[in-house]
């Protein structure tokens, strides 16, 4: 799609819009005057889950008017008159749950996740292997030992292909890691190392190590290898970022357990180099560094936030070590672990709230989430009342008792749509019909009157709003097992899905300035060349972007 430029003054050209950067118009707009108009389009403001306006006007780096009548009145000899063609404009894509410097220290490394067995896992890795010189690292990964069956990896799979190669590769959710023998003696790990509270190290019968680390165990091991350079994080970042404009995503949210980001963020932003906004979170443990960060120098600048931070409370539901109140149907001998020990969660989180800190908790399993709501519900009966803005990240598995909960101890759910058409290919393997019910409840959280945003969960699922927003609308397994939709009375219409990913999603980061189109906000939007809500089966993924916007700036045509 095209999309038409013209100005009102005669003889100023397109030149300086989207493919070769935004560039300022040498006459300036007199004061009130609209800088940009784009007319003859549908625009959705993301107030409600209407469509309102048929025109976007904007002033450097603000939304100045909707509406096709108070755009032209606003208009003059020097406002650039962009046509639409009938495209359709959102407000900017949040996505508030990302790992964004794993993620993009990942780009370029060997894909596992659709490895059908040992042969092939071990192939990728042999391969991967003869293209680096001795010594260098293949991280990254995204195995799935459920896509073969779920025996887990072993080191032995591949340590014969990799003498000379060390290498530390994930599961897709993030908490396990295989790692070969010569990465462990790298980093000085052998048969002796002791148990991790909170994690897990995988032994085979003999008591030998298996190379599966889990949860704190393989945030242990994974800390010792040696860190990336700041110059080739930055890199790495500004890749991931260029990849999440293209999908009409303008501002992100870190939730790492660490704080590369926060760092690499920082020296980006420094220089300008910020091409959408971040939001970073850092690990709740190291929440008195982040207060003196806010007492000496704010919430950060216009492109970065630094809101709060975040904390692991169980594991996933894939390496079976999501906290439950009932064992896991396909290993009774567990119902999951606890990361971070409860007393260290409540003491953590009443400072840091104390301090004006978001916080923002992992919980996955039944059981966690309870403990977590009963953790917010404290802290925010001891600290008294504000505007805190607690999150839940995943909320994935609930008690039907539960659901009310979060609007009643105003706690964002923080959910990812995509996992729930990846793990209902075998969750009920785990946890078996019954707990399903309520499980990516998203429908009945809504209807609970929970406030619910959308995210990725990138690297563990793809950077794609389209593919969250079908995932949300059709429910339909990535093996196509479901067409009509698994568990399909927790679908949600494209409207809701659309706030979740917008309005909900700047409630979510703290960024109220970002997520509807209204006069006063933050020129924070995607042109798609298609309506979103008016596509015909749900099928969203047949959009397009045509550009993205952020700051009044367009970043990506």
């Amino acid at each position: 799609m095209m999309l038409h430029r013209r100005s009102f003054l005669a003889g100023a050209g397109a030149a300086g819009f989207c493919a070769l950067g935004w560039r300022q118009s040498a006459l300036a707009s007199p004061a009130g005057q609209i800088e940009t108009a784009f007319i003859n389009g549908r625009v959705w403001t993301g107030e409600s889950t209407d469509i309102i306006g048929n025109a976007l006007g904007i002033s450097g780096n603000r939304v100045v008017a909707i509406g096709d009548d108070a755009v032209r009145a606003l208009s003059g000899p020097t406002t650039r008159m962009v046509d639409l063609g009938g495209a359709f404009v959102t407000p900017g894509i949040i996505d508030p749950h990302v790992h964004l410097t794993l993620g993009a220290l990942q780009l370029g490394q060997p894909i596992l996740r659709n490895a059908s067995g040992r042969r092939e896992f071990t192939n990728i890795i042999a391969n991967a292997a003869q293209e680096l010189a001795p010594g260098q690292w293949i991280s990254g990964g995204n195995w799935d030992n459920d896509g073969w069956g779920g025996e887990l990896p072993h080191r032995d799979w591949i340590d014969a292909v990799t003498a000379d190669t060390p290498v530390a590769v994930l599961r897709y959710d993030l908490h396990m890691v295989l790692m070969n023998s010569r990465a462990m003696r790298e980093i000085g790990i052998d048969e002796s190392i002791a148990e991790i509270d909170g994690g897990v190290i995988g032994r085979d019968a003999n008591g030998r190590l298996t190379g599966i680390f889990k949860d704190a165990a393989k945030e242990f091991v994974t800390g010792l290898i040696p860190p990336a350079s700041d110059a080739a994080i930055d890199a790495a970042n500004q890749r991931a970022m260029a990849m999440a404009l293209s999908k009409g995503v303008t501002q992100l949210c870190e939730t790492g357990v660490n704080w590369q980001t926060f760092d690499s963020a920082r020296r980006m932003d420094g220089s300008s180099a910020l091409p959408m906004r971040i939001n970073s979170m850092v690990p709740l443990a190291d929440w008195a560094r982040l207060a003196s960060v806010v007492q000496a120098e704010g919430v950060g600048s216009t492109m970065l936030r630094w809101p709060g931070c975040k904390v692991v409370f169980d594991g996933s539901l894939g390496s079976r070590t999501a906290l439950f109140y009932e064992p896991y149907l396909d290993d009774p001998s567990t119902s999951g672990i606890i990361v971070t020990d409860p007393g260290d969660l409540l003491e953590w989180a009443k400072a840091a709230d104390g301090a004006g800190l978001q916080i923002s908790a992992h919980a996955i399993g039944d059981r966690a989430n309870d403990i977590v709501l009963d953790a917010f519900s404290k802290l925010a009966r001891d600290n008294g009342p504000r505007d805190r803005r607690l999150r839940i990240e995943h909320a994935q598995h609930l008690r039907p008792e539960t659901l009310p909960r979060f609007a009643q101890h105003d706690v964002i759910a923080s959910v990812q749509p995509y996992h729930a058409i990846d793990d209902g290919r075998w969750a009920v393997r785990r946890i078996g019909p019954e707990r399903l019910k309520t499980t990516y409840a998203f429908h009945s959280l809504l209807q609970n009157g929970a406030q619910v945003c959308f995210g990725s969960d990138w690297p563990v699922a793809p950077i794609d709003p389209l593919g969250a927003l079908e995932a949300a609308v059709l429910r339909q397994t990535l093996d196509g097992a479901n067409p009509q939709g698994w568990l399909p009375n927790q679908k949600v219409a494209i409207g809701d899905a659309l706030l979740a990913h917008t309005k909900t999603g700047a409630r979510a980061t703290m960024r109220d300035d970002t997520g509807q189109l209204t006069p006063g906000r933050l020129a924070d939007f995607v042109i798609w060349d298609r309506d979103l809500t008016q596509i015909e089966d749900g099928h969203i993924t047949c959009a397009k972007v045509v550009e993205t916007w952020v700051d009044g700036q367009c970043r990506y045509s």
